[in-house]
């Protein structure tokens, strides 16, 4: 017997809905951070988005714990950015997004797995994995561009936050427009990677749907309360006392 969980109100603190709002505002904020106060406000809004992403999922302590140290290096590089600039700060404090990008999926992944059934909150909380996964990946792509010396998309320049943001879910759906593409390494190897998460996300995710999903006419039919059990087999017990099937044979 499957025991199910009341359904939370979409917005309430118990459901995925909230968390979906938050990342969209995160990603609205990527695409118009150009300056250092944006991208730390970015960082502050993602701190917000991954401790809710953890409360709702009911994460581990011992993840809890490791997202607290990535939360505390996470507010000291996006203050810091406040008074000082330069590239090896801008690429500690996206190096800390993307590390709080990849905490909060480990989280939802193992909530969802848990689940029993297909309903609302795993399709919302499958949907925030995917987005802060093709997230994570942008931010660790302006990481590498702050910190090698060649541009990334080589005669394009290293692009905006808004470019790495496009380019990473192009990548993650494995639509490939071309129009940016990695001058080398190691973003071409990120961007393998990315590519095949994406495609392992979505096998992953359609196997756990189909594998507890049954339509409700299904459930009805075979699992009715008052439909009767089969008759078990009778048996015979010989002399001696061995007991013995009915034969099939004529």
């Amino acid at each position: 017997m499957r025991v199910r969980r009341g359904r939370a109100p979409i917005w309430s603190r118990q459901s995925y809905g909230p968390l979906m709002l938050l990342i969209a505002g995160t990603y609205v904020i990527g695409t118009i951070a150009t300056h250092r106060w944006t991208i730390s406000l970015l960082l502050f809004a993602q701190i917000g988005t991954v401790w809710y992403a953890l409360r709702v999922s009911r994460a581990h302590t011992s993840l809890r714990v490791l997202a607290a140290v990535v939360f505390v290096l996470a507010l000291i590089a996006g203050g810091w950015n406040f008074f000082d600039h330069g590239s090896t700060l801008i690429g500690l404090t996206f190096f800390a997004g993307s590390a709080l990008y990849v905490l909060a999926p480990l989280s939802i992944l193992g909530d969802l797995g848990r689940r029993r059934h297909v309903d609302r909150e795993l399709m919302l909380g499958a949907l925030a994995t995917y987005l802060m996964l093709g997230m994570a990946f942008a931010f660790a792509y302006r990481c590498v561009a702050a910190f090698q010396p060649s541009p990334f998309f080589g005669a394009q320049g290293d692009g905006s936050l808004a470019d790495s943001l496009f380019y990473s879910f192009v990548t993650l759906t494995t639509t490939g427009y071309g129009d940016l593409v990695p001058a080398g390494n190691p973003g071409r190897t990120m961007a393998v990677l990315e590519a095949l998460l994406g495609q392992l996300f979505l096998v992953t995710a359609v196997a756990k749907v189909v594998n507890v999903w049954s339509p409700k006419g299904w459930r009805d039919k075979f699992h009715s309360p008052g439909m009767a059990s089969p008759p078990p087999e009778e048996t015979s017990v010989g002399p001696t006392g061995h007991s013995s099937h009915p034969s099939n044979e004529e």
